[in-house]
């Protein structure tokens, strides 16, 4: 495509931003039903694409979890449009008065939400992402230039395609959803450099495109980044539900965000709670520290490195501490911000665990993989933001906008 062609693209995009940003709430909510029936409607299309794509990669010699990620299925593309389908249920945000009111000198002031106007998105291998984030954009009066992986290109276009037909459906610009479909390195740089184009950049992805963005970027971003996330079994914890909790936290969909990547276990109940677990965690590969291999001397050790990695895979690291101090101060040093969760019956250690622990979102007997637009009531989400500004955790509509002052007077002048 080539930088003219990258910068064409942004251009029209933003362009249909100007549209968007005053669309009535019918026609986005209109634009983002039709776009469900089309997904639906074009569903053989889709899977069709997506074999393709998954055949490709297979013979690339994808892992499984790169391959879970690309891989849809019909219930997936269900999911997909049902997703839609809740985002156009939700409050619209734009327009929206977050605060106001009446100044001495009689100027009425507020603070109002409006759309960032075009918020690229760069991910890897989910073409769910691709109905995800357009979605939630297109809600919240932001025009989206997706930038996925060349593993997902077929996939990504034919999601695209209904997205953008249910768009013109609906009389808005198709060009409010656009994908970039040059996936060379030297287009992606190009895509994080478009000042002027994009508001707002999104990654979503492994620590090498982080890297990139990091190094490349040059318009404004919201990093959605590592999740090693941890499950920290309490001395008070009931056994149980601490069993249920950390096999759901790291089996259930091991190779996404907020899977938990360590077991933090109190030194008390270590020794009763940690053989029941390596049981219940059949097939999971684990790593401990010492204290932990006292309690399962099969579990091979685990090096700092295992403890600050996220796996994206059935392997988790294994610690004992002391005490609730040490689970926190374990946490701060190897923890990447995403999802933590504590596993206690005591009132005290929970709140001091929500109050101490620095991250986007913390758990209370509940598995870390809560922390999710749907799971949270936001409909989706375009990722979840481990850093602090504008937006942190799962970044749902209103984080997708931001605020304008409005002042009204009637001839004040400023003396």
């Amino acid at each position: 495509m080539g930088s003219a062609g990258i910068e064409a693209l942004g251009r029209r995009a933003r362009d249909a931003s100007t549209s968007l940003a005053t669309a009535t709430t019918a026609a986005k909510d209109s634009a983002l039903r039709l776009a469900a029936e089309l997904l639906e409607q074009g569903a053989a299309e889709i899977l069709a694409a997506n074999a393709a794509d998954v055949e490709r990669a297979e013979a690339g010699d994808a892992g499984e979890t790169a391959l879970d990620r690309l891989r849809l299925t019909e219930a997936r593309v269900t999911a997909m449009a049902d997703g839609l389908r809740q985002v156009a249920g939700l409050a619209d945000p734009v327009g929206e008065v977050t605060e106001g009111g009446l100044r001495p000198n009689g100027l009425r002031v507020e603070r109002v939400r409006v759309p960032l106007g075009v918020v690229g998105i760069i991910y890897e291998n989910r073409p769910n992402v691709t109905s995800d984030a357009a979605g939630l954009c297109l809600k919240a009066g932001n025009a989206t230039m997706l930038r996925g992986s060349s593993s997902a290109l077929e996939s990504n276009k034919a999601v695209v395609a209904a997205l953008r037909e249910g768009l013109s459906k609906a009389g808005l610009p198709a060009d409010a959803v656009v994908l970039v479909e040059d996936t060379s390195h030297e287009a992606a740089v190009e895509f994080m450099q478009l000042d002027g184009v994009i508001d707002c950049l999104v990654p979503r992805g492994g620590r090498s495109l982080l890297e990139s963005v990091r190094a490349n970027a040059s318009v404004p971003v919201v990093i959605d980044g590592d999740g090693n996330c941890h499950v920290y079994v309490d001395e008070s914890a009931d056994p149980d539900m601490a069993l249920a909790i950390v096999v759901n936290a790291k089996t259930q969909r091991p190779g996404v965000c907020n899977a938990a990547e360590t077991l933090l276990v109190h030194r008390a109940v270590a020794p009763a709670f940690l053989p029941r677990a390596a049981e219940a965690l059949a097939g999971v590969e684990l790593v401990g520290d010492e204290g932990a291999r006292a309690c399962v001397p099969a579990m091979g050790p685990a090096t700092d490195d295992d403890f600050a990695t996220e796996f994206l895979a059935l392997k988790l690291a294994v610690g004992v501490v002391d005490d609730l101090a040490g689970a926190i101060a374990h946490i701060a040093r190897f923890g990447s911000g995403h999802s933590e969760a504590i596993v206690t019956s005591d009132v005290a250690s929970a709140e001091r665990f929500c109050r101490e622990v620095d991250a986007a979102a913390v758990l209370v007997n509940a598995s870390t993989r809560f922390i999710d637009g749907g799971e949270l009531g936001l409909g989706a989400e375009v990722g979840i933001s481990t850093q602090k500004l504008h937006a942190r955790g799962p970044m749902g509509l209103r984080e997708l906008t931001c605020v304008k002052w409005v002042v009204r007077g009637d001839g004040q002048i400023r003396r």
